[in-house]
C-alpha cells in the first residue's frame, strides 16, 4: 500500500479531535517531515488560526499576503524555503469540494525533492478537509479554532445554519460572505446541488440580534423543508410565507431571493420576495438584473408567488449584495450605491468566485473608513461555467 493511503486510512480512523495529533505523525512516519500545523481560516476570512488544545495561544497568521494566505486563496501548494533553518515548509490548502477551510503547513529539511510530492500533499489537504468536516459533528475544537474573537449568540445561530462560504462543481462555482462575521444578525444565504438543479437563497430577515437570527431560522429551515419536499420554487416560497405568518402574525417579515438553476441548460427561474439586487458580468459588462418585486415572506396571509426566468451562458458571473453593502455610507456621507459595487465588480474580474466576496467587502470597508457597519453585508458570487464543462468542454 503507497504511503498516501496509510495516511489516508489513519485519518479515517482517528477520533475527531486527534486529526492534527494523527497527521503529524503520519506526515513524520511516511514522509520525512520535520513538523506540521493546521490552521484554519477565521470566520472573517482575515487570519488562519492554529488548531490546538489550548485555543489562542499561537499567534495567528494574516490571510493577506503571507504564503499560508496564498495557499488558502489560490487552493495550491505555496513552497517556502528558510535557508537559515535548512528547511522547506509546503503550504497546503485544506477544502471540502472547494470550500476552503484552512491550510496545513509541512516542514520538511532542504535535502528533500518536495516537487514529486505535491500532487499527493494537495489530495491530503482535501482528505484532510473531508475528516475536518466529519469532526466537526462531534467536537468543538475545529469551531474554536475558527474565531479570532468571541461570536454573538445571534452570529453563533446563523454561522451553524450557513452551508459554507464556497462551493465547486464542474458546472459552476461560488463563494459568499458575510459581515459582521462576529455579529451578523438577519442576513443568510443557502443553497444546495443535485444532479440536475442548483437552488440559491439569500434572506434578509427584519430586526436585529436574537430575534433576527430566530425569525432567518425559521425562514431558511420552512424553505430546506419546502425542497426537501419537491415542491417547486414558487410553492417553495408559499409555504415559508405560511410559516412565518402562521408564527409572527405579519408582524415580521423576511426578504428573499431564490433561485434554481438548471443545470443543462443554464435557464434559472427566480422569486424575487424584497430581496437583495442581483448583477451579472457579461464578457466584461457589468448591468443590473431587474425582476417583478413580490411581498417579502410572512408580511401577509395567503401570498401567492409566481416564478420569473431568465437565461445564464457560460462565462457569466451572477454577483448578490444585500441592502447592508449599498446603504454603507463614506466618511463624506455618500452611500456605497451602484456606482461603487460596479467599479469593485470590475476590479476584481480576474479574481475566482470564491475569492469574490470578501474582496468587494473589503473594498466595502475601505470605502466606509473607521465606521462599523450598522447593518449585514452579504455577497454572493456565482460563476457560471455550464454543463459544457461536465462533459470535457472549456466552460467558457
Amino acid at each position: 500500500m503507497d504511503r498516501f493511503a496509510v495516511v489516508e486510512r489513519a485519518l479515517r480512523a482517528a477520533a475527531p479531535h486527534e486529526l492534527p495529533e494523527v497527521v503529524t505523525k503520519a506526515m513524520r512516519q511516511h514522509y520525512d517531515a520535520l513538523d506540521v500545523r493546521l490552521r484554519m481560516a477565521d470566520y472573517g476570512v482575515r487570519t488562519l488560526q492554529a488548531v490546538e488544545p489550548v485555543p489562542f495561544t499561537t499567534e495567528p497568521v494574516p490571510i493577506h499576503d503571507s504564503p499560508p494566505g496564498r495557499a488558502f486563496g489560490a487552493q495550491e501548494p505555496v513552497v517556502e524555503l528558510d535557508p537559515a533553518a535548512h528547511t522547506l515548509t509546503a503550504h497546503l490548502a485544506v477544502s471540502v469540494r472547494g470550500d476552503r477551510v484552512g491550510v496545513l503547513s509541512v516542514v520538511f529539511p532542504e535535502h528533500i525533492d518536495i516537487k514529486p510530492l505535491l500532487g499527493q500533499l494537495e489530495q491530503l489537504g482535501m482528505a484532510l478537509g473531508h475528516e475536518i468536516m466529519v469532526a466537526e459533528r462531534d467536537t468543538d475544537m475545529y469551531l474554536l479554532a475558527r474565531r479570532a474573537s468571541r461570536l454573538t449568540l445571534a452570529a453563533e445561530m446563523q454561522w451553524q445554519l450557513l452551508p459554507g462560504r464556497s462551493c465547486r462543481r464542474s458546472e459552476f462555482a461560488l463563494g459568499a460572505h458575510l459581515e459582521p462575521a462576529y455579529a451578523i444578525f438577519g442576513d443568510n444565504y443557502d443553497w444546495s446541488a443535485s444532479a440536475d438543479h442548483l437552488t440559491l437563497s439569500i434572506t434578509n430577515g427584519m430586526g436585529e440580534g436574537i430575534e433576527a437570527a430566530l425569525l432567518t431560522n425559521l425562514a431558511v429551515n420552512a424553505m430546506r423543508n419546502a425542497r426537501r419536499a419537491g415542491l417547486g420554487l414558487a410553492d417553495q416560497a408559499c409555504l415559508a410565507d405560511q410559516a412565518i405568518y402562521a408564527r409572527y402574525d405579519g408582524q415580521a417579515y423576511v426578504s428573499m431571493l431564490l433561485l434554481r438553476f438548471e443545470l443543462l441548460s443554464g435557464r434559472v427561474e427566480v422569486v424575487e420576495a424584497g430581496s437583495p439586487r442581483t448583477w451579472r458580468v457579461r464578457e466584461g459588462k457589468v448591468e443590473p438584473l431587474h425582476f417583478e418585486a413580490q411581498l417579502p415572506l410572512g408580511m401577509f396571509e395567503d401570498t401567492l408567488y409566481v416564478a420569473q426566468r431568465f437565461d445564464v451562458r457560460p462565462g457569466d458571473r451572477l454577483l448578490f449584495a444585500s441592502d447592508g453593502v449599498y446603504n454603507t455610507v463614506s466618511s463624506t456621507g455618500e452611500h456605497y450605491g451602484e456606482s461603487s459595487l460596479t467599479r469593485a465588480l470590475n476590479a476584481n474580474r480576474l479574481l475566482p468566485a470564491a475569492q469574490v466576496p470578501q474582496a468587494v467587502l473589503r473594498d466595502l470597508a475601505g470605502y466606509r473608513g473607521v465606521a462599523p457597519l450598522d447593518d449585514d453585508a452579504l455577497v454572493l458570487c456565482v460563476d457560471w461555467h455550464g454543463r459544457g464543462a461536465a462533459e470535457g468542454g472549456d466552460g467558457h
